[in-house]
């Protein structure tokens, strides 16, 4: 049974920075693409990043602030965010596609995690 479970949301001021995890039980991480996922109150839910294999891609309101890296021994992704802004604020998400191919569309991800919430306040 494919599974993610995603920890370290929290409150956080202005500029300052936090690391999700995403620990995969069930399946290698290697295998599949991993999007990372975000939906602040009100909107539709944004694909911010993608990975596959040696292949990482982000979105444009995160490139530069946002950083994805893997513990194969942990099986387990992170997603590191600096310089954070109020408009990151959202529940985030990783997702799981049974595919090496990543997407920005969260209607091509099957399995995610139960999200958690990042809030960006002073």
């Amino acid at each position: 049974q494919l599974q993610l479970v995603e920890s370290g949301g929290g409150l956080v001021q202005p500029g300052g920075s936090l690391r999700l995890s995403c620990a995969a039980s069930g399946f290698t991480l290697d295998y599949y693409a991993i999007g990372w996922f975000r939906q602040a109150p009100g909107k539709e839910r944004e694909g911010i990043s993608c990975s596959s294999g040696s292949s990482i891609s982000y979105a444009a309101s995160v490139k530069g602030r946002f950083t994805i890296s893997r513990d194969n021994a942990k099986n387990t992704m992170y997603l590191q965010m600096n310089s954070l802004k109020p408009e990151d604020t959202a529940v985030y998400y990783c997702a799981a596609r049974l595919s090496p191919v990543c997407s920005w569309y969260d209607q091509d991800f099957g399995s995610w995690g139960q999200g958690t919430q990042v809030t960006v306040s002073s």
